[in-house]
């Protein structure tokens, strides 16, 4: 399968970068989009060329480090797929597929696809803790939890911090990625006792990381891997306004006689 790849090229941060073109050597079909970037490397590397950095890990779809952008669109044009699991016979034979980083501000690029996504693990930080008893597993009826709750819990919880909601949103928003961190605690007994505190604390740590805000276009779920809904948005804003209605301090007592 003849295919070209057109590569964001960037030697590191804030210099300056361009596309590259690259002819694959027939690879067969069934060739991931980074196994094909292994066999360009490989063949930069013997050629004594800077081989094109890119992020990977697991290379199964539940670590997020593959996130890039393919062909305009983060992760590429299969819903509910990650750049690694992405194949060659997704695309038109002779086909030229655009890889480049996310393109967002608040994800600096270090070199060609790699990207700094620091923001996303401050804004989980700013959660905090969680007080449960540490210790043996407890017994499994202890804490009952309904099916449909335990099951949109599962789904918020299958984020998996790539990234790719900030760059596909017009507003360079992290909101589906911090409302799918708060979902899955916020849904469990176990969430509970920090529930307000870690909604303030993640909401403002989003502030001040200069995400953008949500105004609710959609195209953050439909770029999302794992397809997690919006409305985790929509709970998450309910729980901040909770959060922040609770958390005002009482007028102080005394009147004006």
């Amino acid at each position: 399968m003849k295919v070209t790849l057109r590569v964001w090229r960037q030697p590191g941060p804030g210099e300056p970068g361009g596309f590259v073109r690259y002819a694959l050597d027939d690879p067969p079909p069934e060739t991931t989009l980074l196994e094909a970037l292994d066999g360009l490397n490989e063949w930069l590397v013997g050629l004594g060329e800077a081989p094109v950095a890119f992020d990977s890990d697991c290379r199964e779809g539940i670590c997020g480090a593959c996130g890039i952008v393919v062909d305009g669109r983060p992760h590429g044009p299969r819903p509910g797929t990650t750049t690694c699991l992405l194949a060659l016979r997704d695309f038109a034979a002779g086909a030229t597929i655009t890889l480049e980083p996310l393109r967002t501000g608040v994800f600096p690029v270090v070199r060609d696809l790699v990207v700094d996504r620091g923001a996303l693990d401050r804004v989980v930080r700013a959660g905090g803790y969680v007080s449960v008893r540490a210790g043996s597993a407890p017994e499994a009826n202890a804490l009952p939890v309904g099916h449909d709750v335990a099951e949109r819990a599962l789904d918020a919880a299958a984020c998996i911090g790539c990234g790719a909601c900030v760059a596909a949103c017009p507003n360079g928003s992290a909101s589906l990625f911090t409302a799918a961190k708060l979902t899955h605690l916020g849904l469990l007994p176990q969430g509970q006792p920090e529930r307000s505190r870690r909604t303030l604390g993640m909401v403002a740590q989003m502030d001040r990381e200069h995400f953008g805000h949500c105004t609710l276009f959609g195209e953050c779920q439909e770029a999302c891997p794992k397809q997690i809904s919006i409305d985790t948005i929509a709970r998450m804003n309910r729980d901040y306004l909770h959060a922040v209605v609770t958390a005002r301090p009482e007028r102080g007592g005394g009147g004006t006689g």
